[in-house]
């Protein structure tokens, strides 16, 4: 097993507090799923602002950013029945990584925590 990329990211909670107040950034940034998800929350900031890091974290692990058509939207962070957080592989994510890093399977690792006044992700892509 070959580690392709890591990514690391840390949000100022307050920052994310702020931005999730228009429902215009909430639907640029986070799925459909997502949304709904988040409606099951009491802390809306929390919720959010740790699936933003790990978006970000995400990129940073794919080493190209925000840029070649990958959108905060397209990475979507679900939760398995445990709790865990783990990277909807959609089919858009999949053409990305595997293009980039021409394989033809990988594997996403995703840890993130908060507390107060931050959130952090952190990201393993592996083949």
């Amino acid at each position: 097993m070959k580690i392709l990329g890591i990514g690391l990211d840390i949000v100022d909670n307050r920052r994310v507090k702020s931005l999730i107040k228009n429902k215009n950034f909430i639907n640029r940034a986070f799925s459909k799923n997502e949304i709904k998800y988040s409606k099951k929350t009491i802390n809306k900031t929390s919720y959010f602002s740790k699936r933003f890091a790990a978006k970000e974290s995400f990129v940073k692990a794919l080493g190209t950013g925000f840029r070649k058509n990958v959108n905060l939207k397209d990475i979507e962070i679900l939760n398995d029945n445990l709790g865990k957080p783990y990277y909807f592989k959609s089919k858009k994510i999949n053409t990305i990584i595997k293009e980039r890093f021409k394989i033809d399977k990988y594997n996403l690792f995703l840890s993130i925590s908060d507390e107060k006044e931050y959130s952090a992700a952190f990201t393993i892509l592996q083949n």
